[in-house]
């Protein structure tokens, strides 16, 4: 049913122009998110929608991190995605600050000045150049301490893998840009400012191949400056570090005038190959810089400087202080004594005697990038890796946790049919993880952590819950195909070929698998699954055989076949495999049709199951790259959209490609002039499974929304922060993202965009047609322990929810619930008193609870309100009633404009039982007997609030000392609990009939028989004292 002062059905039919005009007609106000981030006219107009984080909170990687003396408890970090977050107490709790500033989340350096605590750099793009890595977009200043940021130039540099500040002028900054990490450019080098980035100048400059990679002043006299140059470059089939020394581009330079001159340094360095260096020097001695130098065997390792960088000596070529390089390498001299030094590589590593000797030490995670050591103090550290970032008070013997930094690096995202749903992934150098989309109804005793489940696999993932049974995940690991079972906590290997992919040339190999490969489970069949390698693979009996049933189906250049790592390193662990697939979808409309995509360009479909495929690659494409994600549409089995990445070729060029033919003819949808911009580059497309053309695009830089099938498209960012979307997936109504960076993102119910036609087209105030809504206790929004710190996760708030659209001219709305015969159950308006947050500490933890009903909200564009499900409370109260029984209801929107128009819109809508309290065995009728139950006991709290009134007028009256005094106190001793007793006094009886109305309401039940007979009692005895008040307050009347 559907009643409306507008005809909704007939004002829909006559749209005269698309969404995006009908956007632009629609005159809203600007509103303003976190920090500077500006909105696009689609946000501002759907204001209402937002995305909340769901973990997990298990860290990502941090390759920076900072601090200062002056505030011996708080430090920065800076994740390789998750930009920069900030502590004030050692690492207990950990804030986002750069969210709605930073154009990226990648961070390649932080430095606080030292003269100016309140100073901060922040140079963007992480300088461990693995195969994901996030290129840069400049630096950043704040100079309040990391309160607001401005982005200070050097956009185009790539990655600023070090920024150091003059010890005495905090305006004074060199940084160190190794340039973009895929090609050549002359945007390398070491950088200078003199006016807090207002300008830089290009002060060393070797080559287009060469960038700065790290920087280290003088604490005495920082005009002598030392920079490490190196030629570092990523490619999609290998990783290159290193050149001759004998070219003297990278190396050892120094300059002794501010950077205005540089010398070459190499006397007693490595006279061949030279790759990445990394430099320290300690305020305890001055003349003494050590560096890090990847070169060839036996000359690798810690080479130190003590006559001011003019002649080294290596110290050091131990085991394990140089593992692959281009990620690691990394030396910190304690700025207290020059000859305690570490190293951080895969182990973390200490010396004591001038880096001589070292042995490694225990940090929270493995894979080590960064320290920073507190000057007056040197046992307060802050140290990060790829679990994240960890302070330390006691010089190592103790770190600060990780698990409360959601900055995960997840490599994709599945889902599966429970309730609530759960979502899968691998993360970066952790496991595959799979954390729930709401509370799940057993809890945790460890909170939101004892959510968190590894699946099988490994950090790789995927890990792809099977359809209908989702104890069974189809996990990978790094190739490795596994069939995991989550009750009995087994992983089945059924990895094809069972060939060790590490070390090899891929060329060698039988089937060329790499890190992250494809499982696909077909829409039409959980039995069947897909794989990739170089040919699709195909299973019915979950791994134990496989059909190959594909020819390779990648480009397959020989000249791309190489052992990966050089000409220094070899680095082969199937991340830089190349001509393998990396995307496999088959249709949700018809089976049998499959589509493939290679991370080396090519895109391939069947339409017989794999007995014959075509190449349908775009011809205009630009080749070589990555078929990131496809999306078969479910709307047209001919229909179809991937996403094609080049990053690693050094083009951030957006790549959206549609088709409606089967792949005969494609559209490229991201001109670059359309809405993404030109240098966001596109990781995943998702179509919507109801509204056929609504699109939903993950960048490089955030997400976009598509209204026309890609014609056009908007920022569709809200409070997103900026990280790389890696996967898009639209589940049971919602958008579920993976970020590189962030963790897991969820945005509640897209009804609003799929009627959206509707409501431009009504232009007035408009009503969404309601989803339909799962009655649901606890979790999600009305209080519980806990203080809500960024650590947490963000769940749903539990209701109905209601979605309108206003006009500019609203002034007042009211939002009535009916039930299907046609009564009012509830009414909330928008000039009501509103909500509360109360909070106190109970005996386990604080406690925050909702107190006031919430009242509808009256913004222009987007409005969305929740309704609990309960009626009113005891005597009207907002809270505290009982819920209604699941079925029907309808709507009722009012609103008032400022010209004394209303418009009156009602739609109908279901309620619909907790499937885990039906699977339980719990009916309609026990709910029904439940909710009136809960009415019986409001009535009798009504009657007993009543009473109680009617005592204290006659106690007011009565005579003083008198008979009739006694026996009212009487009545008020039997009624009211004697608050004067501190410690567990006595509840009577209005106390007895709230703990009764608790108890009733707590669980969705047949309401238990004692409840009945506490009532009668509770009933009986009210009215007798109600009788006898009866009594002596006619006594009171007639004296």
């Amino acid at each position: 049913m559907s009643r409306s002062a507008s005809d909704i059905a007939t004002r829909a039919a006559s749209i005269a122009a698309g969404l995006a005009f009908a956007f632009a007609a629609m005159p809203v106000t600007p509103v303003a998110i976190e920090g500077q981030e500006e909105m696009s006219q689609v946000e501002r107009t759907f204001s209402d929608l937002s995305y909340r984080n769901v973990g997990p909170s298990r860290g990502g990687r941090v390759t920076a991190v900072a601090g200062h003396p002056d505030h011996p408890l708080t430090f920065y970090m800076g994740a390789t995605g998750g930009g920069v977050w900030k502590t004030d107490d050692y690492g207990t709790t950990w804030r986002p600050i750069s969210d709605g500033y930073f154009e990226t989340g990648s961070i390649g350096s932080i430095r606080v000045a030292p003269s100016d605590a309140d100073v901060v750099y922040v140079g963007t793009g992480s300088d461990g150049i693995r195969s994901n890595v996030i290129i840069g977009r400049g630096l950043y200043y704040s100079d309040d301490a990391g309160a607001t940021w401005e982005q200070r130039g050097l956009v185009e540099m790539g990655q600023l893998g070090a920024v150091e500040i003059h010890p005495d002028n905090p305006d004074v900054a060199y940084v160190a840009a190794l340039g973009n990490p895929w090609a050549k450019s002359d945007e390398r080098g070491v950088y200078r400012t003199r006016d807090a980035g207002q300008s830089w100048e290009q002060v060393l400059f070797t080559s287009d191949s060469v960038g700065a990679i790290d920087l280290e002043l003088n604490p005495e006299n920082p005009d002598e400056i030392y920079a490490g140059m190196w030629m570092g470059r990523r490619q999609p089939w290998t990783i290159i570090s290193g050149m001759e020394a004998s070219a003297q581009e990278d190396g050892i330079w120094k300059s002794t005038d501010g950077g205005d001159t540089w010398e070459y340094k190499s006397e007693g360095l490595p006279s061949g190959l030279i790759g990445k260096t990394d430099l320290s020097v300690s305020a305890d001695m001055p003349n003494r810089v050590y560096a890090l130098v990847e070169t060839t065997d036996p000359n690798e390792g810690l080479y130190r400087s003590d006559d001011f960088g003019e002649t080294w000596e290596m110290v050091s070529n131990q085991r394990g202080i140089m593992n692959r390089p281009f990620y690691y390498t990394g030396v910190v001299a304690d700025p207290t004594d020059a000859d305690h030094v570490y190293i951080n590589n895969e182990g973390y590593y200490e010396s004591i005697d001038g880096g001589m000797n070292f042995e490694r030490r225990q940090t929270p995670h493995g894979d080590n990038h960064d320290t920073w050591i507190n000057p007056e103090n040197p046992l307060i550290q802050i140290q990060s890796n790829d679990g994240g970032a960890n302070v330390t008070l006691d010089g190592g013997r103790t770190w600060s946790t990780q698990s409360n930094q959601p900055t995960a690096e997840l490599y994709q995202v599945d889902v599966d049919d429970q309730f609530p749903y759960w979502l899968y992934a691998g993360q970066q150098d952790n496991t595959t993880i799979r954390v729930p989309s709401n509370p799940p109804g057993t809890g945790s005793q460890g909170g939101h952590q004892g959510n968190w489940e590894a699946v099988g696999g490994c950090e790789t993932g995927p890990a792809v819950p099977k359809p209908g049974d989702p104890t069974i995940v189809y996990s990978n690991c790094k190739g490795r195909f596994g069939r995991y079972n989550q009750v009995t906590g087994q992983e089945k290997q059924y990895y094809v070929g069972f060939q060790n992919l590490y070390g090899q040339n891929p060329a060698n190999l039988n089937y060329r698998f790499q890190r992250v490969v494809p499982i696909e489970v077909s829409p039409h069949d959980p039995s069947t699954v897909y794989h990739g390698s170089q040919f699709v693979h195909k299973t019915t009996d979950e791994g134990v055989t496989w059909e190959q049933i594909s020819p390779d189906l990648t480009a397959f250049r020989p000249e791309r076949q190489q052992v990966s790592g050089g000409p220094i390193t070899r680095d082969i662990t199937g991340e830089e495999h190349y001509s393998v697939l990396y995307a496999i979808e088959e249709s949700p409309v018809t089976p049998g049709v499959i589509w493939s995509g290679a991370n080396d360009g090519l895109v391939q479909v069947t339409r017989d199951g794999g007995q014959t495929w075509t190449d349908v690659t775009p011809p205009d494409m630009p080749q070589e790259g990555r078929v990131q994600t496809i999306d078969a549409s479910p709307h047209s089995a001919g229909k179809a959209y991937f996403a094609y990445y080049r990053t690693l070729l050094g083009d951030l060029t957006p790549f959206i490609y549609k088709t409606e033919d089967y792949g005969a003819s494609w559209e490229l949808l991201t001109p670059g002039d359309n809405g993404i911009p030109s240098h966001h580059a596109t990781r995943a497309v998702r179509e919507d499974t109801e509204r056929e053309g609504l699109l939903y695009a993950g960048t490089e830089f955030g997400m976009y929304l598509s209204f026309d099938d890609g014609q056009n498209w908007e920022k569709f960012q809200y409070n997103l922060p900026r990280t790389p979307i890696t996967d898009i997936k639209v589940h049971q109504g919602d958008l579920v993202l993976s970020t590189m960076g962030r963790a897991f993102w969820i945005m509640d119910n897209l009804s609003p965009l799929r009627q959206a036609d509707a409501a431009m087209a009504d232009g007035g105030a408009f009503l969404f047609e309601p989803e339909g809504a799962y009655r649901l206790r606890g979790g999600g929004g009305f209080g519980g322990f806990g203080g809500g710190t960024p650590d947490e996760p963000q769940y749903s708030r539990n209701g109905a929810e209601l979605d309108y659209m206003l006009p500019s001219a609203a002034t007042s709305v009211t939002v009535e619930i009916l039930d299907a015969s046609g009564d009012l159950v509830r009414t909330f308006e928008s000039t009501g008193p509103g909500e509360r947050t109360e909070t106190a500490q109970e005996m386990r933890a604080p406690f925050q609870r909702r107190t006031g009903s919430p009242t509808p909200t009256t913004h222009e564009g987007l409005n969305r309100f929740v309704w609990d499900f309960a009626v009113p409370g005891p005597n009207g109260a907002a809270r505290g009633g009982p819920m209604v029984v699941p079925g029907d209801f309808t709507a009722r929107l009012t609103v008032n404009g400022t010209a004394g128009q209303f418009t009156v819109v009602e739609r109908d809508f279901e309620i619909m039982m907790d499937p885990r309290v039906a699977a339980d065995g719990v009916t309609l009728e026990d709910l029904q007997a439940q909710f009136d139950l809960g009415i019986q006991v409001r009535t009798a709290i009504e009657d007993a609030d009543a009473t109680i009134e009617r005592l204290e007028g006659a106690q007011a009256r009565v005579a003083e000392g008198s008979d009739v005094e006694k026996e009212l106190k009487e009545i008020e001793r039997a009624l009211l609990t004697d608050r004067t007793i501190s410690s567990y006094p006595q509840p009577m009886l209005r106390d007895q009939l709230n703990y009764l109305n608790g108890n009733t309401q707590r669980a969705d039940q047949k309401p238990a028989a004692d409840m009945y007979e506490r009532l009668d009692v509770l009933v009986t005895e009210l009215e007798a004292h109600k009788e006898r008040l009866q009594r002596l307050i006619r006594m009171v009347t007639e004296d």
